[in-house]
């Protein structure tokens, strides 16, 4: 029996959210693209106190196989990472279960959401809680354990927000960084933190998106025009930050339109690509407004497109670091991008508390008056309803550019 061991590893966001579920639920599902550090993350948790097992390793799968309940066994809690490799497992996890509810019995994780929770739903409905481990944000690479400062704009009055965000650089725990660096290193533990050549990082993401062509795509269907799928995964590498035209993309690379649909699915299930919805009144109606597409990470989408960073991945580095925010609180936010039949667009909207925070990302120093139109249209457009409006950019001025738009640089807030 494997007893996991003390790790000394930089907190992630995601930690406390962890720590909260176990002690309430039976079951916690820890979920996210391979590589983001989910094994480390749960390899840490409570030494000495957890078993430890890996369904990678092929002799603890033979095992699932053969007697899932032997395995299950003991009164000591159990971690089944990469749970998704036998989900065959899953049954015996709820048999278990219901037996014996004791909180923190089981910590499963996976790379795959759709495989996964779809088994999940069917044998743990009711009995396990969910959380997602995307890549780490740029706080967590400082070492922070957090993502940007959106708790405390949401909690702040707006009039407070400037001198809130200048406090913040004062206390070191803004500092200023080149966003296409950051966005070249992505966040994957593994070059963000490691790696420190562009050449290094190359070989890096090279052998992450074979492993996951190779292995972990046929975990989730059986894909055997592998030459193909590379093709759609660069064509929307392309497109990050577009809105997403299946057809179009299709006749892009070659392929039918419900490929398209069923390959892009797939590479959601995986983490690796985000849908981002349209802001409507009526929830209903952001599902038919075609979506934003970015990539959960923009190493991979810059290394896979072969392209320098643009204004599209300051805006990727932005939302991955919403998304990643999202996932950890307890409370539910949504976020979506919002535009009109002419055209007129806001890059996100967080809405929470029954507000709307409007979010513009302009990849420029010296943000102009210009740059503000469409945040204000919005701001027209819902009222009361909305909060002042934030101008992310890339100088270092903090200022209000009108009295309900206010500029501040990318760094101060993520």
């Amino acid at each position: 029996m494997n007893i996991i061991h003390v790790v000394k590893t930089l907190p992630r966001l995601v930690d406390d959210a962890l720590a909260a579920r176990l002690r309430v639920m039976p079951a916690v599902v820890l979920t996210g693209a391979r590589q983001t550090g989910k094994s480390t993350l749960v390899e840490k948790l409570v030494p000495g106190e957890r078993r430890y097992r890996s369904l990678d390793d092929f002799d603890v799968r033979g095992a699932a196989r053969r007697d899932p309940e032997a395995l299950l066994g003991g009164d000591d809690p159990l971690t089944l990472d990469e749970v998704q490799r036998e989900p065959g497992l899953l049954p015996a996890v709820k048999r278990a279960i219901d037996r014996d509810r004791r909180p923190g019995r089981f910590l499963l994780t996976g790379s795959a959401n759709l495989l996964l929770m779809r088994q999940v739903s069917e044998s743990l409905a009711g009995r396990a809680s969910y959380l997602t481990l995307w890549p780490m944000t740029r706080r967590e690479q400082l070492g922070l354990g957090r993502a940007g400062r959106w708790e405390e704009l949401l909690d702040a009055p707006d009039a407070q927000w400037r001198d809130l965000l200048e406090s913040g650089n004062k206390a070191g725990d803004d500092p200023e960084e080149d966003w296409q660096a950051l966005a070249l290193r992505g966040g994957f533990p593994t070059p963000a933190l490691e790696l420190t050549t562009p050449a290094d990082r190359a070989i890096w993401f090279d052998g992450y998106v074979r492993t996951y062509l190779e292995r972990d795509l046929q975990d989730l269907a059986s894909i055997s025009a592998l030459p193909d799928f590379r093709r759609l995964m660069q064509a929307a590498c392309l497109r990050v930050g577009q809105l997403l035209n299946q057809t179009e993309l299709g006749r892009d690379v070659g392929l039918p339109q419900p490929t398209v649909h069923r390959w892009l699915n797939l590479l959601e299930t995986s983490y690796l690509l985000v849908r981002l919805p349209a802001y409507a009144v009526n929830r209903t109606k952001r599902l038919v407004k075609s979506p934003r597409i970015f990539w959960g990470d923009t190493g991979v989408a810059l290394h896979l497109g072969a392209a320098a960073p643009s204004g599209a991945h300051l805006e990727n580095l932005v939302l991955h670091d919403l998304i990643a925010w999202r996932d950890a609180r307890v409370d539910r936010v949504e976020l979506a991008y919002w535009r009109t039949t002419i055209g007129e667009e806001v890059d996100f909207v967080i809405e929470a508390g029954g507000k709307l925070l409007p979010i513009e990302v302009k990849a420029t120093a010296k943000p102009r008056l210009a740059d503000c139109a469409h945040l204000r249209t919005f701001r027209q457009e819902y009222g009361r309803k909305a909060r002042a409006g934030l101008l992310l950019h890339t100088g270092r001025t903090v200022e209000w550019l009108t009295p309900d738009v206010l500029a501040v640089p990318w760094w101060r807030v993520l």
